[in-house]
């Protein structure tokens, strides 16, 4: 069974039956928020099973629409704080992405700014390196771009898609060794992105970080996860009651190998690691269950069938 990212918005009269269905046909609710009278539901689903929802959702005034980011966890990296970096275009581009079903944080980096001042110190490159992929929004001018960039890539082990105020072929050619993804003519701006043009450019953001992540999934699939890290989530749900009480609208972030649990380590780790999922098997078999450096939460990692012989 092959499980796909929609999102499913409708009203919320009644939008419990959709629920129950996707859960019925074998996939996971990712993500359940009300907005006024609407509710936006991001789920993994069959994907043989999608005709079905969209049938059962539209006299409920529903919509199932395709999210190919859904369940996968971006940093976008501004290199600083200040307001000539983060406001508007970090901030517009990581919203986007949020439309499209990812979890985004904003990291901006302490030392990020200037030709012969740029650093990138241990703290921001664990964060960075603790979710699927990294856009990193750079300047406008390409001889900054080239001369500092080497510094702030330095030990991120995770995919990287630039953007910058260059143009996509000029990227390439300045950034040496190569990156993921690139987007061009996105560099500073002091406004927010309401123009055709703008809002295309983001579009082509999107589909240039569509295009890594299933790049990554496709080489995930070559040595296969253990479980699916939706349906981890569900049996820490279960089984950790504590997560409940947690006031994050995401308690637990999906991500294409892992999740972010948000309680703190020192606490819940061996809780987690216990959790049981079928036949004896328990979370610390299939995963190792690590310190986050992002506040105090858990960050689970999912082997790989290579290293536990184990899919469950």
């Amino acid at each position: 069974m092959i499980l796909v990212p929609i999102t499913y918005k409708g009203g919320i009269y009644r939008h419990d039956e959709v629920v129950d269905l996707i859960e019925d046909l074998g996939g996971y609710i990712i993500q359940k928020h009300a907005i006024a009278g609407e509710i936006v539901i991001q789920a993994l689903v069959p994907r043989d099973d999608i005709e079905l929802i969209r049938r059962v959702g539209k006299p409920l005034m529903g919509d199932v629409t395709p999210a190919p980011l859904v369940g996968t966890e971006i940093a976008v990296v501004s290199m600083s704080l200040e307001i000539h970096h983060l406001p508007h275009a970090s901030c517009d581009i990581a919203e986007y992405i949020r439309r499209n079903g990812a979890k985004t944080n904003m990291v901006g980096l302490a030392r990020g700014f200037g030709k012969r001042v740029a650093q990138l110190n241990d703290e921001e490159r664990d964060v960075i390196n603790e979710h699927d992929l990294a856009i990193y929004m750079l300047g406008n001018f390409g001889t900054c771009i080239e001369q500092k960039f080497p510094v702030l890539r330095r030990g991120i082990d995770i995919p990287i898609v630039v953007c910058g105020g260059p143009d996509k072929e000029t990227l390439q050619k300045i950034i040496d060794p190569p990156v993921d993804g690139y987007v061009g003519n996105v560099g500073r701006f002091m406004h927010r992105t309401k123009e055709a043009e703008e809002l295309t450019k983001l579009d082509e953001i999107v589909a240039e970080v569509t295009s890594v992540l299933d790049h990554r999934r496709e080489e995930i699939a070559k040595d296969p996860l253990s479980v699916s890290p939706a349906r981890l989530m569900e049996v820490i749900e279960e089984q950790v009651p504590d997560i409940g009480d947690v006031t994050s609208p995401t308690p637990i972030t999906v991500q294409i190998a892992g999740l972010r649990v948000k309680l703190p380590y020192d606490t819940f780790a061996d809780q987690v690691k216990a959790a049981g999922i079928e036949g004896g098997i328990t979370v610390g078999d299939v995963a190792d269950v690590l310190p986050s450096r992002m506040r105090d939460y858990i960050l689970v990692r999912i082997k790989p069938f290579s290293e536990t012989n184990i899919v469950v």
